[in-house]
């Protein structure tokens, strides 16, 4: 599958639970976190809320959602990548770059100057090719992250 293939759109509520199967198998990926997943399996979610208020988007292919991303408006104005998740078989093929060039475009288009993520350490060096850069860590309910921004010039 090439990077251009497949086309992003809104989600869709009733395939909530093929996300979070996506978001699953993308996080187990990383030994060091499936004990923690396995232990708190409630961890695996994607809120229903967003999907219905056009939060989240998917990218597809031949009818297959091969990944997703979300975006969350902060009180501050800027935008928040919450979510961004591949299908571990479909990663490094572009997927996950065209979300994440899809979600700055919305932020954009919402009035966003600047889209952040934290991010698993893993994922530093993808973020970094998608035009963040590293500000700091944050903490998460497994340990730290990475904060990263990206500004989104008008």
């Amino acid at each position: 599958m090439a990077a251009g293939g497949g086309h992003l759109r809104e989600a869709r509520v009733d395939e909530v639970p093929a996300l979070e199967d996506i978001l699953r198998e993308a996080s187990m990926i990383w030994p060091e976190h499936r004990d923690d997943l396995l232990a708190h399996p409630e961890a695996v979610e994607v809120p229903r809320r967003d999907v219905r208020a056009g939060r989240v988007r998917v990218h597809e292919v031949d009818d297959l959602v091969t990944g997703f991303a979300t975006v969350l408006t902060l009180p501050d104005g800027d935008a928040e990548l919450d979510a961004l998740f591949v299908r571990p078989a479909l990663m490094r093929r572009g997927i996950g770059a065209r979300l994440v060039e899809d979600a700055a475009r919305r932020a954009r288009d919402g009035g966003a100057a600047r889209l952040v993520v934290t991010a698993d350490p893993h994922a530093e060096a993808f973020y970094a090719r998608c035009g963040f850069r590293t500000v700091g860590t944050a903490p998460t309910r497994f340990g730290p992250a990475i904060r990263m921004h990206r500004e989104l010039p008008p």
